[in-house]
């Protein structure tokens, strides 16, 4: 399966904005969009003095949603097309699509410093859902489902090190959260309020529907 495998900071830098692609990393002194916040390149300076055009914004902000939950070109548009097909706003099913795959809910769970890490926890199958293991990080989880650590996975060794990177993050409210048992149920879908990523998606609506 094809995926990204650069350094991840030079999505951030790219993107203008923190994608939080590194878990704790990004909330430190030592995070390179701090140190660096340009375009990558040799002439990464020059390019956020170009007046940029409508389709480009419009592309900035198809990619700075892709980037920011992990997922390429061809499953995206998927999401989009799916989401054009339920009724409501087009860009707010689409973010409710994103919000409800399981790598997204671990990660939410605060049991992934990072989205990635978050999918490659899934991968291993270290997650239930409903008590059944799910090694998909696209799963899509729906209101009552059950999301838990699986028991034999409460002595990895990176556990502790996620929680401490992890603590004090907030379980958005869709979420009824169990620390003790490190599980959560999905109380409701998420709804657009609940996400708290700057994200503009009717940009995204408008590139799709030319």
């Amino acid at each position: 399966m094809a995926r990204y495998t650069d350094a991840s900071c030079r999505l951030c830098r790219r993107e203008g904005c923190k994608l939080f692609l590194k878990g704790e990393k990004c909330y430190s002194a030592n995070c390179p969009f701090e140190k660096r916040n340009q375009a990558p390149g040799q002439h990464g300076a020059m390019q956020a003095r170009k007046k940029t055009s409508e389709y480009g914004v419009q592309i900035r902000e198809k990619q700075k949603v892709k980037r920011y939950y992990g997922i390429l070109e061809k499953q995206f548009r998927n999401y989009f097309e799916l989401a054009s097909k339920k009724k409501g706003i087009t860009g707010e099913n689409l973010l409710i699509l994103l919000e409800s795959r399981l790598d997204n809910v671990v990660y939410r769970m605060g049991l992934g410093a990072s989205r990635a890490e978050a999918r490659q926890l899934v991968r291993h199958g270290h997650f239930t859902v409903n008590g059944r293991k799910v090694n998909i990080p696209s799963f899509r989880v729906s209101a009552g489902d059950v999301v838990e650590l699986a028991a034999k996975s409460r002595d990895i060794k990176c556990l502790d090190d996620i929680l401490a990177a992890t603590n004090g993050r907030l379980v958005p409210e869709w979420l009824d959260y169990n620390k003790d048992n490190f599980s959560a149920k999905v109380v409701t879908a998420p709804k657009r309020e609940d996400i708290d990523f700057e994200i503009k998606e009717h940009l995204i609506v408008e590139l799709y529907s030319k």
